[in-house]
């Protein structure tokens, strides 16, 4: 069961640690510049760099407007969920027909590079928060150039009050593996 009070504050604009499915994550709104800014300054992350976003189910992608063919439907299905984020394409140029132009609404998600990395966790109870609160970039935790933290103790010592919450739990202790589909 998910707590609604964690479900609460990252709504509202909160962020903090927690377990993903593989290490622990700086985690808040993927839909929030604010928030997705603050997490850049807090961990000092370089600002040209992405972040991963992670989603409860593939519906999620459709909110970045991002619409996979049936191969890469195939491919997500083979390897999902499960420790692995997929770079896809998010381009900054209208789409034919005159469609919207996502790659500009998320700019501050993709940073330049036209694309951004998607995870769909296997565990549960994290794609049952997902689902609750909306996607969640979800970068180490830690401060840029620093091993990413292993217990809560170790990202409050990196963070201490800089976050707004700390959930302590299991991890893979290893980062998910990167692909990236191309066009």
């Amino acid at each position: 069961m998910i707590d609604k009070k964690l479900i609460a504050v990252i709504k509202k604009g909160s962020i903090g640690v927690m377990p993903t499915d593989t290490i622990y994550g700086l985690v808040g709104s993927a839909l929030s510049q604010k928030t997705v800014e603050r997490i850049y300054r807090i961990r000092k992350r370089n600002l040209k760099k992405p972040v991963i976003v992670l989603i409860g189910d593939l519906a999620d992608l459709a909110r970045f407007g991002i619409k996979p063919t049936p191969r890469v439907k195939t491919f997500f299905g083979k390897i999902w969920p499960g420790p692995y984020s997929v770079v896809l394409p998010c381009p900054s140029v209208a789409l034919r027909g005159g469609g919207p132009c996502p790659g500009k609404k998320f700019a501050y998600l993709h940073r330049g590079t036209e694309t951004l990395a998607f995870r769909l966790p296997k565990p549960q109870w994290l794609r049952a928060l997902l689902r609750a609160t909306g996607p969640l970039v979800a970068p180490s935790a830690n401060p840029e150039g620093k091993p990413p933290a292993k217990t809560v103790a170790g990202a409050k010592k990196y963070f201490g009050t800089k976050v707004d919450f700390y959930v302590s739990g299991e991890t893979r202790a290893a980062a998910s593996t990167l692909l990236e589909v191309k066009r």
